[in-house]
C-alpha cells in the first residue's frame, strides 16, 4: 500500500475537515432553528431517516422546523466521535452525538429529554464544498427526564447571562456578522 503524497494529505485533511464543519454547521442549525445553516448542511436532493421521519432531507428540515417552532424551547446538540472514511468525491462519516432537548409533549406539558446516538452519515464532495446527501440516526439511548423543575430564569438567574436563543437572537450570530472580510 502506498503512502499518499504530501498534496493527497492536504486534501484529505482539508476534506476531513470541511466535513467537521458541516457537521458543526447542522447542529447550530437545528438547535437555533437557523433555516439556512440547516439546509446548507445538506445536498439538495440528501435524504434523511431521522425517528419518526423518513424522506427528504428538504421534507425533514420543514417538518423539524415546524415541530421545533410549535413545541420545542430548547435544545443544544454536541457532536463527539467522529470517523471519516474517505473514498474518492464521497465518504462515510460516522458522528456520535449527545442532545438535550426540552420541549412540550401533546397536552402541552414541558418535558426534557437525554438522547445519544450517531448520525451515519453518506458525505458527497461537489466542486469544491462537502455536505450530506443521505443520513440515517441511530439511537443508542434515549432517557426522560420528566418535566423541568425550576423555571429557566431561576435557574441561570443573573448570573449566567446571555442565555442562548434561537436564530439571530442568539450572541453567534452577532459575532458573526461583526466579523471583517
Amino acid at each position: 500500500m502506498s503512502t499518499p503524497d504530501l498534496n493527497q494529505q492536504v486534501t484529505q485533511l482539508m476534506d476531513r475537515e470541511a466535513i467537521r464543519e458541516c457537521m458543526a454547521r447542522y447542529c447550530r442549525g437545528i438547535d437555533r432553528q437557523d433555516e439556512e445553516a440547516l439546509r446548507s448542511a445538506y445536498w439538495p436532493d440528501a435524504t434523511d431517516r431521522h425517528g419518526p421521519y423518513q424522506g427528504s432531507a428538504t421534507g425533514f428540515i420543514d417538518w423539524a422546523l415546524k415541530k421545533l417552532a410549535k413545541d420545542s424551547e430548547r435544545s443544544i446538540h454536541n457532536i463527539t466521535n467522529m470517523s471519516i472514511t474517505l473514498a474518492g468525491m464521497q465518504a462515510g462519516v460516522e458522528t456520535y452525538f449527545l442532545a438535550l432537548q426540552r420541549d412540550r409533549d401533546a397536552q402541552g406539558i414541558a418535558r426534557e429529554v437525554f438522547i445519544a446516538g450517531r448520525y451515519v452519515d453518506r458525505f458527497e464532495k461537489r466542486g469544491d464544498e462537502w455536505r450530506i446527501a443521505a443520513r440515517t440516526v441511530v439511537y443508542d439511548w434515549l432517557r426522560s427526564l420528566g418535566t423541568p423543575g425550576v423555571s429557566e430564569a431561576e435557574h441561570f438567574g443573573s448570573v449566567r447571562q446571555p442565555v442562548g436563543s434561537l436564530r439571530d437572537s442568539d450572541p453567534i450570530y452577532a459575532l458573526l456578522a461583526s466579523l471583517k472580510n
